[in-house]
């Protein structure tokens, strides 16, 4: 019986995307595990790989499409005897993209099966084993086993035919679903859903100018950012922290590291300072889930970072626990990474914080918005010489402002303000960061 191959969820938050290239044609045999086509999501391209097992007997989407939703068949696969001849089928045009997107999964939910025979219907889920197992596991599951280190052998899949998804995956770890897969924010059951795009009537105007159609990923960032702030209520402490001792101690470090190859940045050591802050504040190391607070345990910072067309927020975990030449090469291979559109999705959600320097552009204070569902996000500024209370006498230092938004439903002001006077005492006082 013919296979539907159907558009995979390749990010928590992706709700569509672009078929940005397809690497088969009809006819074309694959396998469990190759590369049949290159999808853009919300965050970056990425390639997808077959789980089945058959001849490419039809490609329902074209090169180009764009919001195709998630779980669309966008091809099918002739599977072991299936004796349909293969021939080439119309191909949706990207114009019909959209109209095809949304009626594909509708109408393939619905459509009625036909009844297979009794015999050969399984009395129980299929449990893969082995490299069964990866070969008949979602993609999305695949990358959450990787992140929650399950093994994919001892798990039941409940999906068609015996597929794992996500949900076994999270089951079998015994615990909830990490706070990057949640929803962006836990609303009323009975409110009604934001739009994800208001239409803006806009006045007439001589002005010329140029129409830019969104991507994905503005798309995305447009819809979350208004949710955050319509739906998380948002307060702002800033505090002035003095950087003259963390920049001589950074300075004698990137000595001592000249020989490996490593350099530190300033903003490398604040994201261990705020990874330090959060576990002398644990309180403050929390997340918003409806009727009940996740508290973490351990710091995952998320480091946000300018890429063309948008941000993506790479993660450093455990950053109050790793080493600042650890945290340095890592953020340096992920900065990198992500500005090539290379990063997996375990490498960029799950945060339990998030921290946004903008001291580079000159920028002395701002307020940022929190990522969903993060319960606080740093804002940096740019450290600057300024006259400064040192010993009770007036000096001049360099001193930066830090501002942190938090989000008031987890976190209370007391706390807020406790964990800002932790983060100022680690980074004014940064030997005790190696202690």
């Amino acid at each position: 019986m013919a296979i539907d191959i159907t558009m995979p969820a390749l990010s928590p938050t992706m709700e569509s995307g672009t078929l940005a290239k397809w690497l088969v044609k009809v006819g074309d045999s694959v396998r469990p595990g190759d590369v049949i086509a290159e999808i853009e999501t919300d965050k970056a391209t990425m390639e997808v790989e077959a789980v089945d097992e058959g001849v490419v007997a039809e490609i329902l989407v074209a090169e180009g499409s764009e919001d195709v939703k998630v779980n669309a068949v966008i091809a099918r696969l002739q599977g072991e005897g299936d004796e349909t001849a293969l021939a080439p089928k119309p191909v949706a045009t990207p114009a019909a993209a959209a109209v095809a997107a949304q009626t594909a999964a509708p109408v393939a939910a619905s459509a009625p099966t036909a009844p297979a025979p009794v015999a050969a219907a399984p009395a129980k889920p299929l449990t893969p084993q082995g490299p069964l197992a990866r070969n008949i596991a979602s993609p999305l599951a695949r990358r959450v086993a990787q992140l929650l280190g399950v093994d994919l052998g001892a798990v039941t899949g409940t999906g068609p035919n015996g597929r794992i998804v996500k949900a076994d995956v999270e089951a079998a770890a015994g615990k909830p679903p990490v706070a990057a897969m949640a929803p962006v924010a836990a609303a009323p059951a009975a409110a009604a859903p934001a739009p994800a795009l208001a239409p803006v009537a806009l006045p007439p105007t001589d002005v010329p100018f140029e129409a830019v159609k969104l991507s994905n990923m503005r798309k995305t960032i447009a819809r979350r950012l208004t949710e955050s702030k319509q739906q998380v209520p948002h307060f702002y402490l800033t505090v002035d922290v003095r950087l003259d001792a963390l920049l001589k101690l950074r300075g004698e470090l990137n000595k001592a590291l000249e020989g490996r190859g490593v350099k530190l940045s300033v903003n490398d050591m604040l994201v261990k300072a705020l990874g330090q802050a959060l576990l002398q504040v644990p309180d403050a190391n929390v997340s918003f889930s409806g009727d009940s607070l996740r508290k973490f345990s351990r710091a995952d910072i998320s480091v946000a970072v300018a890429i063309p067309g948008g941000l993506i927020t790479p993660v450093i975990r455990d950053a109050a626990n790793k080493s600042l030449s650890k945290i340095a090469t890592e953020m340096k291979d992920l900065a990198a990474r992500a500005k090539e559109g290379k990063l997996q999705p375990p490498e960029y959600t799950g945060g339990t914080a998030s921290i946004s320097n903008l001291g580079m552009y000159g920028i002395k204070q701002f307020d940022a918005v929190i990522n969903p569902p993060e319960g606080l996000i740093l804002a940096v500024g740019a450290g600057e010489k300024r006259p400064y209370v040192v010993d009770d006498a007036l000096a001049i230092a360099t001193v930066m402002s830090a501002t942190g938004s938090f989000d008031h439903r987890a976190i209370d002001g007391a706390v807020g303000a406790e964990f800002m006077s932790a983060f100022k005492a680690l980074v004014e006082n940064p030997l005790g960061m190696l202690a």
